[in-house]
């Protein structure tokens, strides 16, 4: 490998919004820095199964759904 191109590749702390913290390598910031995740498995709804709902207001999945509801066969 050719040097000086490539960036620095260093341990950092990562802190999850419940408190836990871990340690893992990264290009991001500085050897020992302390990163705090605003959205982490512990919290988002794509880990946790939280209640997700489409919001359409007669928009383009509503266009969608009519164009195509004679494909859907009925249960």
């Amino acid at each position: 490998m050719k040097k000086g191109i490539h960036p620095d590749y260093h341990f950092v702390e990562v802190q999850l919004n419940d408190g836990s913290t871990y340690k893992t390598r990264t290009t991001h910031g500085t050897a020992g820095q302390k990163i705090t995740l605003d959205i982490d498995p512990s919290t988002h709804p794509a880990w946790t199964g939280g209640d997700a709902k489409l919001m359409d207001r007669g928009g383009r999945l509503t266009r969608f759904n009519k164009k195509f509801a004679s494909f859907v066969k009925a249960p």
